[in-house]
């Protein structure tokens, strides 16, 4: 439903985006992750026909994505990090407009309206001014006008930005509900948990280029690791690190003050690393195992955290 191929844009000597291929299927959810920086606004623009690309091409449904005013773009619906409401205008109002620019009238209009805000949990709200709404239920407004034309394919660039919980699990409970019926949606996000509970596949870009794009569970596959063992240690200064690090079946090591951090191949290889630890003369005050996350293979393939 949705391809990218080759796309590539540079600004002067930065390559925002740098040769990025991707597709995604009918009620398909693929998930975007990359730090600040990685291209991932950039790549936004040119698959929502904002941004033209250098070279490469966009493709709804098997057709290339135009001018402004291309047919094939009342398939896509763009929900924007930034809010893209009229505060003082009330919920109707703001629906009427976003309808009527995507060529909407009459009781089709009224029809949609009304659909998107029962969809989005507003329909009470439905004659208040946006102003008089809260952080959450803004973001909530913000995917309604993005839905009035019925896309197939809806871009989400952070939906969930500085909303509430409960308002975090609404949008949540909303885009299930698309995926049900056949959206394909593409997703960016911030949040490590968001992508884990609600994407299909993730594409994590660094650099202007997708690193990897695949399954959770593919993703996690590219750990060296099966669980990583957390030790707090009575005192710091524990000087072991070198040999540690050559143990066979340690994958990798790091000593945070009083905290190890380890990284084994098997878990069976717990007890001779605590006797091993033990010999070494450190004394242990605290064990814990963990399991690679998302977070874990975003760090190993990008060597930073989301935010930097």
């Amino acid at each position: 439903m949705l391809r990218a191929a080759s796309l590539k844009k540079a600004y002067g000597a930065i390559h925002a985006v740098n040769g990025v291929s991707l597709d995604a299927a009918d009620g398909e959810t693929i998930g975007l992750l990359g730090p600040n920086g990685a291209g991932k606004t950039t790549l936004i623009g040119m698959l929502a026909g904002l941004v033209e690309p250098d070279s490469g091409e966009v493709r709804i449904a098997g057709e290339a994505i135009g001018g402004d005013t291309s047919a094939v773009k009342l398939k896509l619906g763009l929900v924007p990090q930034e809010l893209a409401l009229f505060e003082e205008m009330t919920a109707n109002a703001n629906l009427d407009l976003f309808g009527a620019l995507y060529g909407l009238s009459g009781a089709r209009l009224a029809r949609e309206r009304a659909r998107v805000l029962e969809l989005v949990g507003l329909s009470d709200r439905a004659k208040d001014k946006a102003e008089s709404f809260s952080g959450g239920m803004k973001r909530r407004l913000n995917l309604a006008a993005a839905l009035m034309h019925d896309p197939q394919v809806i871009l989400l660039d952070e939906p969930t930005v500085g909303v509430d919980p409960q308002s975090r699990n609404a949008i949540f409970d909303n885009l299930e509900e698309l995926k049900a019926g056949g959206k394909t949606l593409l997703y960016t996000t911030h949040y490590m948990e968001e992508a884990a509970r609600l994407c299909d596949r993730i594409a994590i870009m660094d650099h202007g280029k997708v690193v990897a794009n695949d399954t959770l569970s593919e993703l996690l596959r590219l750990i060296p690791v099966s669980n990583f063992v957390v030790i707090d240690l009575a005192a710091e200064g524990f000087d072991g690190m070198p040999e540690l690090r050559e143990m066979s079946g340690v994958a990798e090591a790091a000593l945070n003050g009083r905290q190890l951090r380890i990284g084994v191949e098997a878990l069976s290889l717990l007890p001779d690393l605590l006797v091993w630890l033990r010999g070494r003369g450190a004394e242990i005050e605290h064990i814990l195992t963990e399991r690679p996350t998302l977070e874990t293979v975003f760090l190993h393939l990008t060597g930073r955290s989301l935010r930097d």
